[in-house]
């Protein structure tokens, strides 16, 4: 079921701040910023070769990424993202064996335009995972 690793996500308080880093200090290639209205976020992603980094930044007060900042101010490693070829059969099977999917269980629309879901933190070794259909 499990695919290969997508992103690893990482929340900034201050998205050009950490992109600016990733570019000027690490030479990485940095993408444009994206606003996800529906995630409540606005994400860069950094392309290392193998997979890619995404920095999180809240979008609005409402904005999940706002309690993450609050017990960690500096950020840190939000989320980590895996591939899966089918994401319905992948959270039916999950669900039959116990794991919690966030929200009402529907995929939503992801940053790469593709149907992704979030899995309970507390089922996977206190990682929240996002699963993304490829």
């Amino acid at each position: 079921m499990l695919g290969r690793l997508n992103h690893v996500a990482i929340a900034v308080p201050d998205l050009a701040a950490a992109s600016a880093t990733y570019r000027d200090t690490l030479g990485a290639k940095v993408g444009e910023p994206q606003a996800l209205p529906e995630h409540g976020v606005t994400v860069v992603f950094i392309d290392v070769g193998n997979t890619k980094i995404e920095l999180l930044e809240p979008l609005g007060e409402g904005s999940p990424i706002v309690a993450f900042l609050a017990k960690s101010p500096s950020g840190g490693m939000h989320h980590v993202c895996y591939e899966v070829d089918d994401i319905l059969a992948a959270r039916d099977h999950l669900k039959a064996t116990g794991a919690r999917v966030l929200g009402d269980g529907n995929p939503k629309i992801g940053a790469h335009g593709k149907p992704v879901l979030f899995l309970h933190p507390k089922d996977f070794q206190g990682t929240l995972v996002e699963l993304e259909q490829v």
